[in-house]
């Protein structure tokens, strides 16, 4: 089975963040480190070359497949900030309700700048979401 190519390692996630171009985003980018390092309580670390992730996790799937992957984390893209929900957004209903001005995948949140949506409600959905990982993979 081939390993995946997003990695942790140690890469230093400040002057990663401070080679983003656009400064907005690199502030943005700075206030969602501060923002998932408390809800945490886990050191940022660097996955791949452009994803910071807090904690970690084994899954395990059906086809035999596991690995360890981060519980939360974020990248500043080019388009957009993303942000990793990793338990998806089943049952946050209310929460985006609140939120402001965002898109979503799967398990990411895609937002333009953070002045877009309420840092408060954002804070609350990554703490739920980071709970619910760490109970579910207990």
């Amino acid at each position: 089975m081939a390993e995946l190519k997003t990695q942790p390692n140690k890469q230093d996630v400040e002057n990663f963040l401070n080679g983003v171009e656009n400064e907005a985003k690199r502030e943005d980018s700075f206030s969602i480190l501060e923002l998932m390092k408390e809800e945490t309580g886990a050191e940022p670390i660097m996955w791949g070359d452009s994803i910071v992730g807090f904690g970690q996790y084994h899954y395990k799937y059906v086809s035999g497949r596991e690995g360890e992957w981060f519980l939360t984390g974020f990248s500043p893209r080019k388009q957009n900030l993303t942000l990793y929900v990793m338990d998806g957004f089943e049952g946050y209903d209310q929460l985006l309700g609140k939120l402001g001005k965002y898109s979503t995948g799967k398990s990411c949140l895609y937002i333009k700048k953070l002045e877009d949506v309420d840092q408060d409600v954002l804070r609350e959905l990554v703490s739920k979401s980071v709970e619910h990982m760490k109970e579910s993979n207990a």
